[in-house]
């Protein structure tokens, strides 16, 4: 299986992953084949660049994740490897900011329930 099958294969499995979760995804370019489309997509405001390999030059998958990210998108990187399951990865600072919307909303139904 060369390289480009195998991410395709690792993108339509994150896409099913996510679909178990009750999100509606699927493979960025499955219709439209342009290039800076997120690699899965079905998570608003996610940019997904979805990176299924043995070894993974994590920098450069970021790199890429915040060049093709739109408008609005928060980069992400989600990766696994053989036998592993699958991670997501962010820089901090986006990290915090959707941490930070958890938190307000967690804070607000802590205060209903006193």
């Amino acid at each position: 299986m060369n390289s480009r099958d195998k991410g395709a294969k690792g993108e339509r499995e994150l896409a099913r992953c996510l679909t178990g979760y009750g999100y509606r995804c699927r493979r960025g370019q499955q219709y439209c084949g342009s290039n800076g489309d997120a690699d899965v997509v079905g998570l608003p405001g996610i940019h997904i660049e979805c990176k299924r390999v043995e070894r993974l030059k994590l920098y450069d998958a970021i790199a890429q994740a915040v060049q093709d990210k739109r408008q609005g998108e928060l980069p992400a990187v989600f990766h696994r490897k053989n036998n592993s399951e699958w991670l997501v990865t962010m820089r901090l600072d986006d990290w915090i900011n959707i941490y930070r919307e958890w938190e307000a909303g967690a804070s607000g139904r802590m205060d209903k329930d006193t």
